[in-house]
């Protein structure tokens, strides 16, 4: 195994020893990262008989939650989730990061800010001493058209 897949599989699996527990619900994010840390959520369900919901935060998400046998739920039923993990694209040295770069931010800022607590897995290769050092895609946005209008200042931002 290379050393970042390592890593990777190292980082998740610790993101679930230290803040998984009995009867939560669960954020589910997505990325390479992360399948690690549901493998990883998978065995402790299996060990210790854990009851969990999960919310997922894209179809990867979903799919790995239906995989694994987890309940799966949505924030309609469940709008206050314990625990959230997360891959994250790139993080700098305070902290902030630069996450949604696969295209499902909209859905991962939600969850994430519906949780209690927000777990961000990441390896060695995500670090970074400021933000885009490593990520060149750019900073991912998601404009929603349907919040435009009751948010927008419309001189400020040329609402109609």
């Amino acid at each position: 195994m290379s050393k970042a897949k390592e890593a990777k599989k190292l980082a998740g699996r610790a993101a679930v020893e230290t803040h998984l527990r009995n009867n939560q619900v669960l954020g589910i994010g997505s990325g390479s990262t992360t399948v690690h840390a549901v493998q990883r959520i998978a065995e402790r369900v299996k060990q210790e008989n854990l009851n969990l919901v999960c919310i997922p935060t894209s179809v990867q998400a979903r799919q790995l939650i239906l995989q694994y046998g987890f309940t799966l739920s949505d924030l309609d039923r469940q709008p206050e989730i314990d625990l959230a993990i997360h891959g994250a694209d790139e993080v700098d040295a305070d902290l902030s990061l630069i996450k949604g770069g696969g295209g499902c931010l909209t859905q991962e800022k939600t969850v994430a800010g519906n949780a209690s607590r927000f777990i961000v897995i990441a390896d060695f290769r995500k670090d970074s001493k400021n933000l885009g050092d490593q990520w060149h895609k750019g900073i991912p946005i998601k404009v929603i058209p349907m919040a435009c209008e009751p948010s927008c200042d419309p001189e400020a931002w040329g609402c109609d």
